[in-house]
């Protein structure tokens, strides 16, 4: 191995995005090592490690695989069905950036490795500003990832760099078709990686939790609306797959899973104006050392446009109020804050209470 050459360990799954970053770092004159986790002991995780180990062979690369298999089912996989079981709305994409590739694969790769950079096919831009890392807006808008990157942390920001930040995504579809990248059978990653199709979400909590019986309720009045098979297969916001004949249209309001109780309501029960978020992680420091309040713009849900906000920090939680209500508050989910003026990355947490509506 050339010593001279800076090791760009890259994650890599097999698929475009990831493919190109390899490509890209190699022509810049890093030393590039392919790194494949293993999430789960299934067909679908061993084309991924194979397509991967297909690239790297293509790029001339060494490939490794880490078996995160135990790790991704605590982390990843319980984290999913314990969420829904407690009436809340999950992101496991966040929760495995978090634990397993900024956790397991990323020490691999500085530790065992001896990476100097760690590289994914995430689109965002990192940038290092009187001693802070940042994370800005990539230049795709559409493929912009900093909702999913909020639990990142400074020694990982600093150690991480993402080469397609400045691409279009039609521009890397072009790479790799200029190069023959990656495989021909390789998919674009699925939301939930460990739900293959024909499978769903709601028919993989169904196999897991079975028919609970529960009723529907009016959030306004009380009436009773119907049944339901299990709370566990709705989401706050929700209007299609109800099953309910009603005069107007019927949204899932609140989830009360103790008592196993879907409440509904018209369009205008569904928005609020103030929610709590804990589990919080600041990735821009500055804010919280300059003041604990602030005016932010904030996502509440990966494909939403972002609202402005007023933002009170507290030790680990903090107070979200919008300037306009917003709808779909969802327990569960995360809460992520964007600078006013640049858009870059603040921090987030997850939603817990959404106690006002609008």
């Amino acid at each position: 191995m050339d010593k001279k050459k800076k090791i760009a360990v890259v994650a890599m799954s097999g698929g475009v995005d990831s493919s190109v970053t390899a490509l890209l770092l190699q022509n810049q004159g890093f030393e590039v090592i392919g790194l494949t986790g293993k999430m789960v002991d299934s067909p679908a995780a061993v084309s991924v490690v194979n397509n991967a180990k297909r690239v790297a062979d293509k790029l001339g690369i060494q490939h490794f695989v880490c078996d995160v298999t135990k790790s991704f089912r605590e982390k990843v996989v319980e984290y999913f069905e314990s969420s829904y079981a407690a009436g809340k709305t999950p992101n496991p994409c966040i929760m495995c950036n978090q634990f397993i590739k900024w956790g397991l694969l990323f020490d691999y790769a500085v530790e065992s490795l001896h990476a100097d950079v760690f590289a994914t096919g995430h689109y965002a831009d990192i940038r290092c500003e009187n001693g802070i890392y940042k994370l800005f807006p990539a230049k795709d808008e559409h493929k912009d990832q900093l909702y999913f990157l909020y639990r990142l942390g400074q020694k990982q920001l600093s150690k991480t760099i993402f080469p397609l930040y400045s691409y279009e995504k039609d521009e890397v579809k072009k790479i790799a078709q200029d190069f023959d990248l990656p495989p021909k059978d390789s998919k674009e990653s699925q939301d939930i990686c460990f739900i293959q199709k024909p499978m769903t979400s709601k028919k993989y909590l169904i196999e897991r939790f079975g028919v609970k019986r529960g009723e529907f309720i009016d959030i306004q009045t009380g009436k009773k609306w119907g049944e339901h098979e299990g709370c566990y297969q709705y989401t706050i916001g929700q209007r299609r797959g109800i099953g309910i004949a009603a005069p107007y249209p019927l949204y899932v309001i609140k989830i009360d899973a103790e008592k196993n109780i879907v409440y509904v309501g018209r369009e205008e029960d569904n928005y609020k104006t103030t929610l709590k978020i804990t589990d919080l992680n600041i990735v821009d420091t500055t804010f919280a050392n300059k003041s604990n309040e602030f005016d932010a713009m904030v996502k509440i849900r990966y494909n939403m446009q972002a609202k402005k906000a007023h933002v009170k920090l507290f030790e680990d939680y903090a107070d979200i109020t919008f300037y306009e209500p917003v709808n779909s508050l969802t327990p569960g989910q995360a809460s992520v804050m964007y600078d006013f003026v640049d858009g870059h990355l603040i921090g987030g947490g997850v939603v817990a209470d959404c106690p006002s509506n609008g």
